[in-house]
């Protein structure tokens, strides 16, 4: 039996977790010349008014914003202000830095995005590359290539399918089938035992308790020295999540030794699961050999039917 691949995922919510604010707080509220707080306190109006879903009301905002400034949003557009996005101490570096450890360790480090900011936004960042698969909202495209309509909606509770997919080794958002098939769980390509979830506020609560409760680990991450450091505290109360940092993805600091412990943790349970596996097809190949040796020195054995014990 071929030996499989370790494989980590490691899954990021963006705003708030890569990135000290909403994305759409940098290039994008320059050009429509609004202030966050107005531009947020409207849209939670708009929402509430009309009993809708934030995230798409915020992604029907920005579209009436842009067009009343004149705005051609386009992917490329979006991907300019994507550009402008700031990242927390030690984001940038991060990732080489914890791929050379996963492989130091015989590991496949993977990262993913579950986010309900813009794909077409980060896709913009200098760290977009580093990301097999982006799970985000994105906009429909006319022929001309503008923004019409909202694609995908990502939520706080349709954030989980998202697990789902990565557990199941599916990278598309259409995808809805396979999703729903059954994978025996020894099948499955990233099993969640082997994922790292990182999330800051509400929309990840669901998320992080669910790769909590089926065996990954769950890191509530906090602005260092701001407010927000009880808020993620009272999530390990709750038994919501694994752990709590501020977030400074910087080289030893906190976040940066919880997580290769995690991963040095995953590599031991993987190793210690192939030597039990090892050690049951040593003891079922060498119960096989004997029940064949005896049957062959007692043929009657073999030959024994029903009848015989009445």
């Amino acid at each position: 039996m071929r030996k499989r691949r370790t494989i980590v995922a490691l899954i990021y919510d963006f705003d708030g977790t890569l990135s000290p604010g909403n994305m759409q707080e940098f290039a994008f509220m320059q050009a429509i010349g609004e202030d966050k707080s107005q531009f947020w306190e409207e849209n939670n109006k708009l929402a509430r008014d009309n009993d809708a879903d934030q995230i798409l009301t915020y992604m029907h905002l920005m579209l009436r914003k842009a067009q009343h400034k004149d705005i051609s949003l386009k992917k490329e557009r979006f991907k300019e202000f994507g550009k402008s996005i700031e990242l927390f101490a030690g984001v940038k570096d991060w990732f080489k830095r914890i791929n050379k450890y996963g492989r130091e360790k015989g590991v496949t480090i993977e990262h993913y995005i579950n986010s309900s900011g813009l794909k077409e936004m980060i896709e913009g960042t200098v760290i977009a590359k580093e990301f097999k698969q982006i799970f985000a909202c994105s906009y429909l495209y006319e022929v001309d290539g503008k923004a019409i309509w909202p694609a995908v909606s990502v939520n706080f509770t349709n954030k989980t399918q998202f697990i789902f997919k990565i557990n199941k080794g599916i990278n598309s958002i259409y995808e809805s089938r396979r999703i729903n098939e059954f994978v025996p769980e020894e099948e499955r390509v990233v099993p969640f035992s082997n994922m790292i979830y990182f999330g800051d506020g509400d929309t990840d609560i669901p998320c992080m308790k669910l790769v909590k409760q089926q065996g990954g680990h769950s890191i509530a991450v906090y602005k260092p020295n701001s407010s927000k450091k009880e808020n993620s505290l009272k999530l390990i109360s709750e038994d919501r999540v694994n752990f709590v940092c501020p977030a400074d993805y910087s080289e030893g600091k906190e976040i940066d030794t919880v997580v290769k412990i995690i991963i040095d943790k995953i590599n031991a349970d993987t190793q210690f699961s192939e030597l039990l596996r090892k050690h049951k097809e040593k003891a079922k190949s060498s119960h096989s050999k004997k029940a064949k040796k005896y049957n062959k020195a007692n043929p009657r054995a073999i030959r024994t039917t029903s009848k015989d014990w009445q």
